[in-house]
């Protein structure tokens, strides 16, 4: 738990959004992908794929973030949901709900909404269970 770093994210970077740039829309990736700009819309990984979202100082996203890993610095409004593992830094503001399975907070992160722990093998299912009866 504390220090294990096999649910670090990957190092490599496949895509990055540099400062000053805006995209207007939805983003699907896999692999490594770098904001340091704004995105106006949902950032997520491929279905069934993992990706890493590493989220800089000045970037900005609009929306809901949908990873397995994420590293954020930056500015972010909406849900963020990491699958694996989620690293909010000391410059991180995050707006919305933020669902993670490994978290490592460090001191000076905001975060406006619930922390939420998703245990492995969590299921969005819900089964109702019958109480039991006296006889």
């Amino acid at each position: 738990m504390f220090g294990n770093k096999a649910n670090k994210p990957q190092s490599r970077i496949d895509c990055l959004i540099g400062e000053g740039t805006t995209i207007e829309g939805n983003i699907e990736f896999s692999g490594g992908l770098r904001v340091d700009g704004n995105v106006h819309g949902n950032v997520l990984a491929g279905q069934g794929q993992s990706g890493t979202l590493v989220l800089s100082e000045q970037a900005r996203i609009d929306g809901e973030i949908r990873v397995s890993h994420a590293v954020i610095n930056g500015t972010v409004a909406g849900p963020v949901y990491a699958s694996e593992y989620l690293e909010l830094q000391s410059k991180a503001n995050v707006t919305g709900d933020v669902h993670y399975r490994t978290l490592e907070m460090q001191l000076g992160a905001i975060v406006q909404g619930r922390l939420v722990y998703q245990p492995e093998g969590k299921s969005d299912k819900v089964v109702q269970l019958k109480p039991a009866t006296a006889e």
